[in-house]
């Protein structure tokens, strides 16, 4: 049946939700469908006439009722729109009855969740479910995870087709963080034992690609002298993103490997953080402690425009693969929030409106969208490119 929404965005009332609806607003294509929906009408009325100051047009956006912990409301919600996109985390709290609405419904999903055992267990409890009403289940559409995940692809499309290939990929950040993020890294820290579960309950009941090998490896330290950097592992869900597209497209070859690090230039550098986040995680096992640590940043908050402006990000991959090397290099502004808003509103617009491979159930940002999605974020300033070919 025909639906009234082409996109619906739910949590725009929050930090990311309220940069992604501005987004839409100014990027929006005429004749465009969409809504925003959340918990609050009355935060909601005030977001929508920030926004028709953008656009005017926008005034008469329509406001959508529906709360995490109102089954029915999400199913509604899900039924009402042809594409829907969450960014009410942290997702293993808030994330699974929305999730359940969009499969069911058949209806295109997205988030920004970086949270590896949500990931893995809505795959297990939905990917069928979805394939079977053919809606597309796309996680972590932000900076978390698609400027890494389309990067290697971009990396894999520069090298020799039906050969072995070895990705790695640096990744290089100013920025800051804000209360919902770490919010979510704290969860997830201190649910080490669950999280292990997951997976191995999501190995069990994932295919894996047939005549082919995939891996991605966490990597150990070392000094890349071609980056003039320290290279520090990232046990981040973006590498795991990474080898789910490969473990899908053929294109990867018939033996693909990736690793993922943080580029740092000084060596104390290195260490200190490597100490820092250990420190942390170490505490985050301690509820009391990992409840104090969660009041130092207020859910819901984040870095003011002038700090976001200065904020940006680097990836760079270096490939290999059939006797070529490649170096190549993504890259962009403030990454957690402005750089995230438009990633997000870039792939709902994507969904909506490209012709786009055919493909249902929980996949990546690749293999749903790829080159689609590609150009989309270049022509809206996320820069891709080669950097040097040996």
């Amino acid at each position: 049946m025909p639906r009234p929404y082409d996109i619906v965005l739910f949590g725009a009332t929050g930090f990311v939700g309220e940069l992604t609806a501005e987004y839409l607003a100014a990027h929006a294509p005429a004749g465009c469908r969409w809504a925003l929906a959340g918990r609050s009408p009355a935060k909601l009325e005030r977001l929508r006439e920030r926004l028709s100051k953008i656009d005017p047009a926008c005034a008469e956006l329509p406001l959508l009722r529906a709360d995490s912990d109102d089954p029915a409301s999400l199913r509604e919600l899900a039924r009402s729109t042809r594409v829907l996109a969450t960014t009410v985390g942290p997702y293993l709290q808030y994330g699974e009855g929305l999730v359940a609405a969009c499969a069911e419904a058949g209806t295109d999903y997205a988030d920004l969740c970086g949270e590896p055992e949500f990931l893995d267990r809505m795959y297990v409890a939905y990917d069928g479910v979805a394939r079977r009403s053919g809606s597309r289940m796309v996680h972590a559409c932000g900076f978390d995870s698609v400027p890494h995940d389309l990067g290697a692809y971009f990396t894999v499309r520069q090298l020799p087709e039906g050969v072995p290939l070895r990705v790695d990929g640096y990744v290089t950040t100013g920025a800051r963080f804000s209360g919902g993020t770490f919010a979510s890294a704290l969860g997830a820290m201190g649910r080490g034992r669950q999280m292990l579960r997951a997976a191995q309950q999501r190995r069990a009941a994932e295919p894996r690609p047939e005549g082919r090998r995939v891996r991605a490896p966490l990597g150990v330290p070392h000094r890349s002298g071609e980056l003039a950097a320290w290279a520090v592992p990232l046990p981040t869900i973006d590498a795991q993103v990474v080898e789910r597209s490969a473990a899908a497209l053929e294109r990867y070859g018939p033996d693909f490997r990736y690793r993922h690090f943080a580029a740092v230039k000084w060596l104390p550098v290195a260490v200190g953080g490597a100490l820092a986040a250990g420190s942390v995680v170490a505490a985050a096992q301690v509820p009391a402690v990992r409840r104090r640590l969660g009041a130092l940043v207020a859910p819901g908050t984040g870095p003011d425009e002038a700090r976001r402006e200065r904020s940006w990000f680097t990836v760079r991959f270096v490939g290999e693969g059939g006797g070529r090397r490649v170096f190549t290099e993504v890259s962009g502004g403030d990454p957690g929030y402005g750089e995230t808003a438009k990633i997000l509103a870039e792939s709902l617009l994507c969904l909506a409106f490209d012709e786009l491979p055919g493909t249902a159930g929980q996949v990546t940002s690749t293999v749903a969208m790829g080159d689609a999605l590609l150009e989309r974020l270049r022509e809206a300033g996320i820069r891709f490119r080669v950097a040097a070919v040996r």
